[in-house]
């Protein structure tokens, strides 16, 4: 890789010392996966620290949303949004679930509540709304649409691990919340996700159907798959776990610079802090008006570039524009307005702890100039 390259992300790595001795530890156990030591005491220092009653770990972050999708037994059809990773709706596809793509709120990019109601009919059993970039949904709006028409809702949180709004953890909204633990996000476990549950009850029928359906050695009460997180990545994760606040601060000080040399450049756009929330600083997306600003958002993509600036056109393009998806009735683009405005226009900027204040200085002055 390019020494002088500026990546638009970096993953958080725990002590190397620390984690070798973790690994001695699980070497002299001999236990390696199957709900270890590791394992048990991640998923109870996960549940302290954000704030969940149960939580159930995976060896990715797509595997509970197929899970969750499978624990509720959702049919027919899912309202959902077009601006997401693909994960979100692929874990549809995979279930025979058909997606149907609601508009965004430009005003935080995600599911626009307005939108929900008119597009229920007597197929939709769910509604799976993101809190993109971590930013939280309007989780009481959709509640009262969920309980008016009795549907399930599945929370994507791959990007909120942590967000809080008014003390109170996001992960609670809703009847589950998936998380990602991928490299890329603010806290990793190098491949990794979790399910976010409300009762123990559940929480048991998700460990089964994690492993297998298997409820005691000789009895398997669902067909379950294998998605458990190994005592390798659980090890690390509790190591990552100790230093995540301090690396989310530092993002929070990127943030802070950021909209300071950004805000009085014309047809530069990027979202403010919400009251009342605690966010993480997951990504810091600008959004681009190429007549104002005088570049288009791919020129501008490229021109970062040529001088080894790696932002991300996230997320671009629509999920609803790729080809297993486009022919849909709520894919068409007049369905859609805000959500292609958004994906046309916007850029993640670098935001990671390892970030230097000199590469900051180098990311701002590419878009200023």
């Amino acid at each position: 890789m390019n020494e002088k390259l500026i990546t638009v992300t970096s993953p958080l790595l725990p002590d190397f010392k620390c984690f070798e001795d973790y690994l001695q530890e699980i070497w002299n156990s001999k236990w390696i996966t199957n709900n270890g030591s590791f394992h048990k005491k991640l998923e109870a220092a996960l549940c302290e620290y954000l704030k969940v009653p149960y939580i159930s770990l995976f060896t990715n972050g797509t595997l509970p949303l197929i899970t969750a999708l499978q624990a509720l037994r959702i049919t027919g059809e899912v309202i959902t949004s077009p601006y997401s990773f693909v994960a979100t709706t692929h874990s549809l596809w995979w279930n025979g679930i058909k997606p149907v793509f609601v508009d965004i709120d430009p005003a935080t990019g995600n599911l626009d509540p307005n939108q929900i109601e008119v597009a229920i009919t007597p197929k939709t059993t769910a509604i799976m709304p993101v809190h993109v970039y971590g930013k939280p949904c309007d989780t009481q709006r959709i509640q009262e649409i969920a309980n008016k028409y009795g549907l399930k809702v599945i929370y994507d949180a791959a990007h909120a691990f942590g967000v809080e709004v008014n003390g109170e953890s996001i992960l609670n909204a809703g009847d589950m919340s998936t998380l990602s633990f991928h490299a890329t996000k603010v806290y990793n476990t190098i491949e990794g996700g979790a399910l976010v549950i409300h009762d123990e009850q559940t929480k048991k029928r998700i460990d089964y159907l994690k492993n297998f359906g298997f409820a005691g050695e000789t009895e398997v009460v669902a067909p379950g798959i294998n998605s458990k997180m190994d005592e390798v990545r659980a090890a690390y994760g509790l190591l990552n776990l100790k230093q995540v606040d301090a690396a989310i601060e530092v993002r929070h000080q990127i943030a802070i610079k950021y909209r300071k040399a950004l805000h009085n450049v014309e047809g530069v756009a990027f979202f403010d802090d919400m009251p009342g929330v605690k966010h993480n600083y997951s990504y810091f997306p600008i959004f681009i008006d190429a007549e104002k600003y005088g570049m288009t958002r791919d020129e501008l993509y490229f021109k970062m570039k040529e001088h080894d600036v790696l932002g991300r056109r996230y997320f671009y393009p629509l999920i609803s524009t790729f080809s297993t998806y486009r022919s849909l009735p709520s894919a068409v683009p007049e369905n859609l307005p805000h959500a292609y405005q958004m994906a046309d226009s916007v850029i993640c900027l670098p935001m990671h702890h390892a970030l230097s204040e000199k590469e900051v200085q180098k990311v701002l002055e590419i878009i200023v100039k």
